[in-house]
C-alpha cells in the first residue's frame, strides 16, 4: 500500500482510470428529506458538476451518520470512477467518529474495486485535532482495514485492487502533513511485521525463528544484533528464564539489538519483550479451550522488532537496546515443577508456585541484563496477565511505572495515536503479596490483584532506574472471527520516541 499527501488544488481533473474522490459529509440536521451537508471540498466539486452531488444526496437517502457510504458515479469527465461519500456524523464529533469514518471509507474503496482514493476527508474534518494528527491515524486506520494473512492459505482471497491512497490537505498544511504520512507509514511498516509475526503458527515462529527475524532486520537496516542460546544462557546465570524452556525441545534464545542512531555518550533507552513462542502453561498447563492462542504470548517480542523496524525507517537519532527472551513453555518429564527454586541472573531466588506464570520469569532476567547498559529508562512489553484483561478488557494496554514522568509520556504518546493505555498502581503495600515462603519472591501473589503483583515482581528486578511495564494481554490480538493480531503498541512505543526525539531538539535549540 502506497499513501501521499498532495494540497487539495493539486487535485487532476481527469482521474486515473480506477480512482475515486472520497468526500467527508456531516450529518442531516432533523428535517426529514434534508440531505447530508457538504464540507468545503465537496462543495467545490459539486460546483463543478452543476450541483449534481447535492442532486445525488438528495436522492439517496444517506443521512451522514458515522461511517455510512454512497457512492456515485456521474459519468463526467472530471473522474473516471466516481464519488465516495463517507459519514462524518455531527461537526462536533470526536476522534473515534474521525477514524472510524476513516475505515469505512478505505473499506468502501476497496469493494467498488478502486485503485487509487483521494480523500478530501482529512482536510474536510478541520475540528479533529490537527492536519497531522488526522493524516497519521488516517494511514494507520487504512493500513488495519488492508491488512490480511493469508501465508498459509492453499487458495488466497484476490488481492485488493486499492494500491494507494492521497491524503488531500490545504497548501499551508502541506509540508507538516507530509511529514506525518511518512512518520505513520514507518508505524505502519513496524506494525506489520509485529502483526505477520505473532500470526505466525508456534511449530514455524520458534525462539529460533525469532532470532533469525532479528538478525534479517539488524542486517537490512545496519544496526547489531547479538543471539545468546543455551550455553550462553548458563554462563550468564539467566536461570529462570531456562526454568522456562526445561519441558520444551526448541531451545531457548535471548536477543539483544543495538541500535546508535544517538551521540554515543547519550543513555540508550531500552526496550525488553516478552518471547513466549507457545504458552501451554506447563506443568500448570491451560485449559484446552482456546489455547491456540497461546502463540501470540510472544507479541511483547514482536512489537520490540516491529519498533526497531520503525525507528530505523525514520533513522531517529536516538539510542536504544532491544531485548528478547524467548522460549516455549511446554509440560514434560524434565519441565519445572509447581514449587520448585531458581536463581535468577540478578541472585534473587524464585519459588515457582505455577510455572503458568512464566513470562515474568524470562523477563525478571532479561530486566536484571538491561541494567548493564545504565539506560535511561527501561521498558518492558508483555502478554503478561489474564487479569489485565478482566480490569481493562481489550481497549487499553495496562501500563505500570517507577516514575511518574515516564508514565505521563507514555500515556500521552497513546492518546496521541490513540494506542489507549491506563495506569495501574505498583504500590509497596502489594509487594508483600509475593514475599516468598521458601524463597526470595515468589512468582504469583494468588487470585486478587494478578496484573499489579505480576508488575510488582518485575519492579524488584529494576531497581532505581525508572521502569515502565505494558501488559498487552488485552490488546495485542483479538479473538472470535476476526481473530488476529493487532500489531499493538508499536504505534503507541513509535509515537513515545518521536516526541521524546523532538524534545530534545527543542530543548538543543534553545539551549545556550
Amino acid at each position: 500500500m502506497e499513501f501521499d499527501v498532495r494540497s487539495t488544488s493539486g487535485l487532476p481533473g481527469k482521474l486515473p482510470s480506477g480512482a475515486v474522490v472520497v468526500v467527508g459529509v456531516l450529518e442531516a440536521d432533523g428535517k426529514a428529506k434534508a440531505p447530508p451537508r457538504l464540507l468545503r471540498g465537496g462543495a467545490r466539486l459539486d460546483a463543478l458538476l452543476d450541483g449534481k452531488l447535492t442532486e445525488f444526496l438528495l436522492q439517496s437517502g444517506m443521512r451522514g451518520k458515522v461511517g455510512e457510504s454512497r457512492f456515485y458515479h456521474p459519468g463526467l469527465a472530471v473522474s473516471a470512477a466516481g464519488f465516495l461519500f463517507v459519514g462524518l456524523g455531527k461537526e462536533d464529533g470526536g476522534e473515534k467518529a474521525f477514524v472510524d469514518a476513516v475505515r469505512a471509507a478505505v473499506r468502501a474503496a476497496r469493494e467498488i474495486g478502486a485503485r487509487e482514493a483521494f480523500l478530501f476527508l482529512v482536510a474536510e474534518a478541520h475540528w479533529i485535532l490537527d492536519v497531522a494528527w488526522r493524516v497519521r491515524q488516517a494511514v494507520l486506520a487504512a493500513a488495519d482495514v488492508l491488512y490480511r494473512f493469508e501465508r498459509f492459505k492453499s487458495e488466497k482471497k484476490e488481492k485488493p485492487a486499492l494500491k494507494k491512497i492521497i491524503f488531500l490537505v490545504g497548501e499551508q498544511e502541506l509540508a507538516v502533513a507530509q511529514s506525518a504520512c511518512v512518520e505513520g507509514a514507518a508505524m505502519v511498516e513496524g506494525i506489520r511485521l509485529a502483526r505477520d509475526l505473532g500470526n505466525l503458527p508456534a511449530n514455524v515462529c520458534t525462539p529460533a525463528h525469532l532470532a533469525q527475524t532479528a538478525r534479517e532486520l539488524a542486517g537490512e537496516h545496519g544496526f547489531k544484533c547479538q543471539v545468546f542460546e543455551q550455553k550462553k544462557l548458563e554462563k550468564l546465570g539467566m536461570r529462570a528464564l531456562l526454568a522456562v524452556a526445561q519441558g520444551a525441545r526448541e531451545a531457548p534464545a535471548f536477543i539483544v539489538l543495538h541500535y546508535t542512531g544517538g551521540k554515543a555518550e547519550e543513555k540508550p533507552l531500552v526496550f525488553v519483550g516478552k518471547g513466549v513462542t507457545f504458552d501451554s502453561g506447563g506443568i500448570s498447563i491451560k485449559p484446552a479451550a482456546d489455547m491456540d492462542e497461546m502463540k501470540y504470548d510472544m507479541c511483547g517480542a514482536a512489537s520490540v522488532l516491529g519498533l526497531f523496524k520503525t525507528v530505523a525507517r525514520l533513522a531517529l537519532p536516538i539510542n536504544l537496546v532491544g531485548l528478547i527472551p524467548a522460549a516455549e513453555n511446554m509440560p514434560d518429564g524434565g519441565a519445572t515443577r509447581p514449587g520448585d527454586i531458581v536463581t535468577s541472573l540478578s541472585g534473587t531466588t524464585i519459588e515457582i508456585l505455577n510455572t503458568d506464570a512464566e513470562g515474568r520469569l524470562l523477563l525478571c532476567d532479561a530486566l536484571a541484563y538491561a541494567r548493564r547498559f545504565t539506560p535511561e529508562a527501561i521498558i518492558d512489553i508483555a502478554t503478561l496477565t489474564g487479569a489485565c484483561v478482566v480490569a481493562l478488557g481489550h481497549v487499553a494496554t495496562g501500563l505500570f511505572a517507577s516514575d511518574d514522568a515516564l508514565a505521563a509520556e507514555l500515556l500521552a504518546a497513546g492518546e496521541r495515536v490513540r494506542d489507549l493505555a491506563w495506569r495501574l498502581p505498583v504500590w509497596e503495600e502489594y509487594q508483600e503479596l509475593i514475599n516468598g515462603r521458601f524463597a526470595d519472591v515468589a512468582n504469583t501473589g494468588g487470585r486478587h490483584a494478578g496484573a499489579i503483583t505480576a508488575a510488582c515482581f518485575l519492579a524488584r528486578f529494576v531497581k532505581d532506574i525508572p521502569w515502565a511495564h505494558l501488559d498487552i494481554a488485552g490488546t495485542a490480538w483479538k479473538s472470535g472471527p476476526q481473530k488476529g493480531t493487532t500489531g499493538r503498541p508499536v504505534a503507541l512505543l513509535a509515537q513515545f520516541l518521536l516526541e521524546r526525539v523532538a524534545a530534545r531538539a527543542q530543548d538543543q535549540e534553545h539551549a545556550p
